[in-house]
């Protein structure tokens, strides 16, 4: 993913700015991979992995390709200044989708998203570490309490024996964390480069190559809806992309990162209207808690 908006300027963010651009670009990516792993949970029941990721990768290059001469301005060069943090986020990405496609496969989204949820906790460490980015004592503080919010949604399940998939269901879910922790800091070193070519088209092409001889040797054909439903994945993620790439244009990693427990209230909800799991009231009340952690995180950022 990367980071830059055609045109934009290095420092288009300061801490005591008021746009709120980077966090509701954060918040709608959140929503689009939430979309995204419904689907893909939804996919598993009849398709690997291999096959899923491939036309994913497939629609992305397709994107590019078509972008490339109708919007040159918008999508920039192909070509990159550092080819070492491309390759690197290019990685990461096709990481955080296998491990993500897994995990979901296995477990439930809320017990998949419990583990997710340390991500906010492991970009904040890591941009005051390696980006050197300031992290507030109240960036910490209320990323505290959206981890709260999520531990109380997600208490009932647990609490009726939702906790019990299969380890390597809970071992994909943090490696697809780690990976996806990877994406937000590079995303934050990559935030000078213009356009948004190299964002889809250097993980799509490693995902292509990686994912080509598995996707046919485990091919089943899809029907009509599983054809839309791939398709539809592909140009998801190539949304999501995109716009959490651009909101790191917008805002340091520490002010996005309590943002990502907002997926909370989309996979709480795609939950129930998907599989029947009807959120508990003290669910409830955790997802508004971690609504309140990301209003709030944000006003401090803001002030």
């Amino acid at each position: 993913m990367d980071s830059a908006a055609p045109g934009g300027q290095k420092g288009a963010w300061n801490p005591g700015g008021k746009s709120v651009r980077g966090p509701a670009l954060m918040f709608g990516a959140i929503l689009l991979f939430g979309v995204l792993d419904a689907n893909s949970k939804l996919l598993a029941d009849h398709h690997a992995m291999a096959q899923v990721l491939l036309v994913r990768f497939v629609v992305l290059l397709v994107l590019v390709l078509l972008l490339l001469p109708l919007a040159p301005r918008l999508m920039g060069r192909l070509s990159t200044r550092h080819p070492w943090l491309n390759a690197g986020r290019a990685l990461a990405m096709l990481g955080s989708a296998s491990f993500f496609f897994l995990a979901f496969r296995d477990l439930p989204l809320v017990e998949g998203y419990l583990v997710f949820f340390t991500a906010p906790l492991i970009v904040l460490l890591a941009s005051a570490l390696f980006l050197r980015e300031r992290v507030s004592p109240l960036a910490w503080v209320w990323c505290a309490v959206g981890f709260g919010g999520v531990a109380m949604a997600l208490a009932p399940g647990f609490a009726s024996g939702l906790g019990s998939g299969p380890l390597s269901g809970y071992l994909y879910a943090l490696c697809g964390t780690g990976t996806y922790s990877a994406v937000f800091i590079l995303n934050r070193q990559l935030r000078d480069e213009p356009g948004i070519a190299r964002v889809l088209f250097w993980p799509a092409l490693l995902g292509l190559l990686v994912m080509t001889p598995f996707g046919i040797a485990e091919w089943q054909p899809p029907t009509a809806m599983g054809w839309a439903q791939m398709i539809a994945a592909g140009m998801t993620v190539a949304a999501a992309t995109v716009m959490i790439a651009e909101a790191f244009r917008h805002a340091p990693a520490a002010r996005l990162a309590p943002i990502s427990y907002t997926g909370i209230i989309w996979s709480v909800a795609f939950d129930a209207l998907f599989w029947g799991h009807a959120p508990a009231l003290v669910t409830l009340a955790g997802a508004g808690l971690v609504v309140l952690a990301c209003v709030m995180s944000e006003r401090a950022a803001r002030r």
